[in-house]
């Protein structure tokens, strides 16, 4: 029976980390959010649309280090309290992880965010939801990169 890698998803207060195992190889890394949702606001940038394209960028790094793949697809189903540029909380429900072609099992795969964005008294919720289904290709000079760092 071959061993499928893990990814494992874990949130508390100030951090969101992914980690990536495959046998007794791993990578983590962490979302600070203090940090990141201060410069969203500073920017005026949308956090909930921002923090979602760091969190598949994030997820991408981490699986590239213990395997080094071209492609990678990423499903989930997002639920929000506005539209996402407008969202003061997200909910992630990530239902499938593919690298080239190998599935991760996933490990705490719901991460829900509040606070995102500072609301006004007029704020009126109004639900959200969309699927999400990414595919992120590696450039060839960055997978090699991965490629020669995995070698060493």
């Amino acid at each position: 029976m071959a061993v499928s890698p893990v990814l494992v998803l874990k949130v508390d207060d100030s951090t969101v980390s992914v980690r990536a195992r495959l046998y007794d190889d791993f990578s983590e890394h962490e979302i600070v959010l203090n940090s990141v949702i201060t410069y969203w606001w500073a920017n005026n940038m949308p956090p909930a649309t921002k923090f979602l394209e760091l969190f598949d960028s994030v997820i991408k790094r981490t699986i590239n280090e213990i395997m080094p793949h071209k492609t990678l697809n990423i499903k989930y189903d997002v639920r929000a309290n506005q539209v996402l540029d407008e969202a003061s909380e997200i909910e992630i429900t990530l239902s499938s992880v593919v690298a080239d072609d190998v599935g991760f099992k996933i490990e705490g795969g719901t991460v829900s965010l509040k606070g995102l964005k500072k609301i006004g008294s007029d704020f009126e919720p109004q639900e959200f939801t969309a699927g999400f289904d990414h595919n992120i290709e590696t450039p060839d000079i960055v997978l090699k990169r991965y490629l020669e760092m995995k070698e060493n």
